[in-house]
């Protein structure tokens, strides 16, 4: 459940903070009073700090708390969570910077108890070992990053079009616009994890006179909207910098009850630099996690310099009744605009495929990895343009539906296709996609039948939209390392046989695909010394045109 974050402001120097995250409300209560400086939870359950007004002044004329100044142990054994939770609401009210004792370690156990942080706030040498053998909530977060601007309903607007320039509203600066209809379902998911989708949804930006962003632009036809709201933008970059944490994993059962025991970035222009995360005590069972750092309703969200940790794969019962393996992510960004991975990379080996795949992502627009080392790229229920640059992908590759342009280039993919088209969700890209300057290395030098471009589409399955292939694809500059390919091997093919059942004009496709209208290749070169060609299925591709330049 979603809350606001409410400020009471009295006049004898009382202040109630009641803190924003998507668990239970969690108070906090600051006073200022003749006494030392501390913390405790009083007769209502709230958190109670008091500061000195002596500390007052010397923290406002410093600039900058430290954990250490409310209590906090640093000591790796006693439990800091409301210490480092006081400390930040402190700085929250007066605008100061958050800094971690230097080389101390702080324990946080499984207290649902969520530190949210509106200033900058530099965590440097600090570690932090956030235990999950015992959790009172899997859903807080330990770390909310947050706005103290207000969203608002706009119940003026009562339809949008695909690719509209302006929304006519009055605003009062640059804002987030999220829009719903519940009334036309989405993604309406094939497979093992099948379901019956998401209602319509899209996020975009618009200046103080409306005017959308059409870099990342409106994506579907609303006749009907049931919910519309906008929440301003923060104009001022906050910066989280440093701090290495370590999970200690959850032992629960192996089902779809995801931890969010994370970073959650809820607040535009944000910097995320220097931090590492790694992950202890992982055995043969555990329940899923939504992502350590988890970046969602927001634009303009950098991750740079970060070492991060692929998760151990756990196994379920799926809602087809069958065995299915579970999605748990490290990194994980929903209905997110702008966000950058740079220079990250992660502690495990990006082509162990015991460790899922590291990020996952839904409804986001304008996603990059760039000089990344990471074990995946994918988006779930679309994205709208993404970029993979100077990067390497390890087995799980670069997953994506969507529309708009996904660019490969620079980058070398050790995955079992450079780009896997879902078919759980009707393996659709509505654009372009380009490859370029890259090595494929299929699924890591293993003998395998390659495919650059690889998904599946029956033709019978509704998925709430029109599924496409991208209607033009560009590969140029390829080195293709398929040395070590199988007996029989025909070559590489430009696509996997994405119908098996598609084999003359006799097939009647339910809900049609429009397939790529043309490939233009430059300069593709192979280890096996065998000719790139199109598909084994060459009636499904017969009018694809293939313009192959020197």
């Amino acid at each position: 459940m979603k809350h606001q974050l409410l400020i009471f402001l009295f006049l004898i120097g009382t202040l109630v903070i009641q803190a924003q995250d998507k668990g239970p409300l969690e108070n906090v209560v600051i006073t200022s009073q003749k006494e030392k400086t501390r913390v405790y939870t009083n007769e209502n359950g709230d958190l109670q700090v008091n500061v000195s007004p002596k500390n007052v002044v010397k923290f406002k004329a410093a600039g900058w708390v430290r954990y250490s100044d409310f209590g906090a142990r640093g000591d790796g054994k006693a439990d800091d969570i409301d210490a480092i939770a006081a400390t930040h609401a402190f700085a929250n009210l007066h605008g100061l910077l958050v800094k971690a004792d230097e080389g101390v370690t702080y324990y946080i156990g499984g207290k649902e108890r969520t530190a949210v942080i509106q200033t900058d706030t530099d965590f440097g040498t600090a570690s932090f070992i956030i235990d999950d053998s015992e959790v009172q909530n899997r859903n807080a977060s330990v770390f909310t990053v947050s706005s103290d601007l207000k969203s608002f309903k706009l119940e003026s607007i009562v339809s949008l079009k695909r690719n509209q320039k302006k929304i006519d509203v009055p605003l009062p600066g640059p804002c987030l616009i999220t829009v719903t209809n519940a009334n036309v379902k989405q993604y309406i998911r094939f497979g093992l994890n099948q379901n019956n989708g998401s209602s319509q949804t899209d996020i975009f930006v618009v200046d103080k006179n409306g005017n959308v962003d059409m870099n990342a632009p409106i994506i579907w036809d609303f006749d009907q909207i049931t919910d519309i709201t906008a929440l301003p933008i923060d104009q001022t970059p906050m910066k989280i910098t440093g701090g290495r944490f370590t999970t200690i994993a959850n032992k629960a059962e192996s089902k779809y009850t995801y931890y969010n025991r994370n970073i959650a970035i809820r607040r535009s222009n944000v910097l995320i630099e220097g931090l590492q995360h790694h992950i202890k005590g992982e055995e043969d069972h555990g329940a899923p996690y939504g992502g350590f750092i988890n970046i969602g309703e927001c634009s303009y969200v950098t991750v740079k310099n970060t070492i991060l940790t692929g998760h151990r794969t756990y196994s379920t019962i799926g809602a087809a009744g069958k065995p299915v393996t579970m999605g748990t992510y490290d990194l994980s960004v929903n209905r997110a605009l702008n966000v950058s991975f740079v220079n990250c990379s992660q502690t495990n080996d990006i082509n162990d495929n015991t460790y899922w795949g590291i990020l996952g992502s839904n409804f986001c627009k304008n996603l990059l990895y760039d000089h990344c080392t990471l074990s995946r790229f994918d988006a779930h229920q679309g994205v709208a343009n993404a970029t993979i640059r100077n990067s390497t992908l390890g087995h799980m590759g670069i997953n994506a539906i969507g529309s708009g342009v996904l660019l490969v280039e620079n980058s070398t993919i050790r995955g079992r296709s450079i780009v896997n088209l879902r078919p759980d969700y009707g393996s659709t890209w509505q654009g372009e996609l380009i490859i370029r300057n890259c090595v494929f290395v299929p699924a890591d030098g293993k003998p395998i039948s390659a495919a650059l471009i690889s998904g599946s589409y029956s033709s019978q399955h509704d998925f709430g939209y029109t599924c496409y292939m991208p209607e033009r694809i560009t590969i140029e500059n390829l080195r293709i390392d398929d040395s070590r390919h199988p007996e029989n091997y025909q070559g590489p093919a430009i696509f996997s046989n994405f119908n098996p059942e598609m084999t003359d004009n006799s097939y009647r496709e339910k809900f049609p695909y429009f397939v790529t209208k043309e490939v233009i290749l430059k300069n593709i070169t192979t280890g096996s010394g065998k000719t790139l060609r199109i598909s084994d299925n060459s009636f499904m591709f017969r009018d694809v045109k293939v313009n192959a330049g020197q």
